[in-house]
Order: C-alpha cells, then structure tokens, then sequence
C-alpha cells in the first residue's frame, strides 16, 4: 500500500475542517475532523497492519487513553489559554512597531497553512532533539519513547510537561505573528491527524514523501531501543530540518526494529499514573549495568 491512505486521510480531514468552519464554527470544525481522523485511522491500521503482533493490546491501551484524556486535552487546552494570551500581545506588540501585521492573511489557506507547518517545525525540531541530549528534559519525553509497540494511540503518550513544552514551542511563533484563527486550526487538526498517522500500525509506503514528511517509515526508526538510530528523525510533521542539520535515518536495506521502547531504563512503569511521577522517581529506575550511558 501507498500513498493513497495517507493522502485521503489527513487530505480528507483537512478539507472537510476547511468547509465547515464557516458554517459550524472553528472548535466544532477542528473536533470533527480530529474524530473523522482518528476513526478512519484507527479502522485502517485494523484492516492493513504493518506488524500484526502490533495489532494486539499490549497492555497499553488503558495508559494510552488515560494520557489523551489528560495531557492531549487537559494541558493542552490550558496551555492554549496560556499561549493565545501571550501570542496575542506578542503580535500585537509587533503590529505596532512595524505598522503592519506580519503573516500574509491573504494568502489562500493552503499556503498559509504550508507556512505555519514550516515555522513551527524549526523550534519543535531543537525542542525535540534537545530532549533527546538533555537528561533534564529526556526524563519527561522518556515517558513518550516507553510505548512497547507503535499504533496510531501511541501519538497521545506524552507526559504532561513533554506536551506543554510541544505546544508552547509549536504554536506560539505562529500567533505571535499574527497567524489567523482558521489557519491555527487546520494547523492544529493536521498535527493532530498527521500524529496518528506518523506511529500508526499501517502497511503503508511514501516514497519520496518520506524526504518531505515525518512520517511513520522514518518515524519507526525513532522510536529504536538502539541510541544511533532513535536520536534521528526528530521532525514533528516534516523532516526538513533532519535533512538540513544531518539527523535523517532511513536506511535501504534494513527494515525498522519491531522491538521498541527504552533500552537505558528496563524499570520504566507502564501505568499513567506511575509515568507522570517517573520523572521524580529517575534516579531509582533500574538502569542495565552493560549501557549506562544517558540518550544524546
């Protein structure tokens, strides 16, 4: 399978978030392409996987939701609150001294939205690619690299921190320059939906895509319980500053490990409640006397 799922998926989501929202209001447009997204997801990941032993709970699925419900909705919303506030002076501060807005409101929402995804990918990429070199931040993003297995819920596993930090790094250059409600929106349903497809248990390929797009096939290697391949591939949504800054991994001849997760910290806890805490708890996490060495 190709391109096609990938295409009508987010393309569909997108599109219909588009037309609704001057018809049902921003909010409402954004829930009901994120549902149409991860609906149509999570039924193709069941009919076409790419790993079947994937397919099955690995007694994960109760941690997974329980992260949704309170990282991916709870901190989000308040950190929204938190951003637009700031983001708003911020624009309004430059609007003043430069006399004029600076995002190009007049653009058609495709560009627009082609230029939010490019500007929030530079600091979303140092943000992620710090927290893999940084033992202070990895102990929180730690908690997105314990997923025993890759499925489209895995994008929802983030510690409340982690997620904070992702929102704060990724949507606040773009209001603060003044970025449209509208196009914030379809920026924020295409990083939603195109999260899902990125860990999504999915016999899908992209080709040359994979040169524009995080996706799942470079996204793979990632989440590696071998260091030199999961410190690549730190795109959100696009891999162009892989690309630039030379963090770009997806070899030829070698297909992604099936066994995943945190090779430096067996311990780690798969409850949610145990994750938020583990970040307290690092040093007591049992670490293999062979590898101490901490993620670069």
């Amino acid at each position: 399978m190709h391109v096609l799922p990938f295409a009508l998926i987010l393309g569909g989501a997108l599109t219909a978030a588009a037309l609704l929202a001057p018809h049902v209001g921003i909010i409402a447009a954004l829930l009901i392409g994120e549902a149409a997204g991860a609906i149509s997801v999570a039924l193709a990941e069941r009919r076409w996987p790419y790993r079947r032993e994937w397919s099955r709970d690995h007694g994960d699925v109760a941690t997974d939701v329980a992260h949704a419900l309170f990282s991916g909705i709870g901190v989000t919303q308040v950190m929204r609150i938190i951003v637009q506030a700031a983001g708003v002076a911020i624009a309004a501060a430059l609007s003043t001294a430069l006399g004029s807005t600076i995002w190009p409101a007049a653009w058609p929402l495709a560009l627009q939205l082609g230029l939010a995804l490019v500007v929030a990918e530079l600091p979303q990429y140092w943000l992620h690619r710090w927290q893999h070199e940084h033992d202070w931040l990895w102990r929180f993003h730690a908690v997105h690299h314990s997923a025993p297995r890759l499925y489209w819920l895995n994008a929802a596993r983030f510690h409340p921190v982690d997620i904070g930090l992702l929102y704060l790094f990724g949507y606040l250059p773009l209001i603060a320059l003044g970025a449209p409600p509208v196009v914030i929106m379809l920026f924020t349903l295409f990083d939603a939906v195109f999260g899902m497809l990125q860990h999504v248990n999915l016999a899908m390929r992209l080709g040359p895509l994979n040169y524009v797009f995080s996706a799942a096939e470079p996204h793979r290697w990632h989440h590696s319980r071998t260091l030199v391949e999961a410190n690549t591939n730190y795109g959100s949504n696009l891999i162009v500053w892989d690309l630039v800054f030379g963090s770009f991994f997806l070899p030829a001849t070698r297909q992604p490990p099936i066994d995943i997760g945190l090779a430096d910290r067996p311990g780690f806890p798969q409850t949610w409640a145990a994750q938020l805490l583990a970040p307290l708890r690092w040093r007591t996490l049992t670490e293999p006397p062979q590898d101490p060495t901490p993620p670069r």
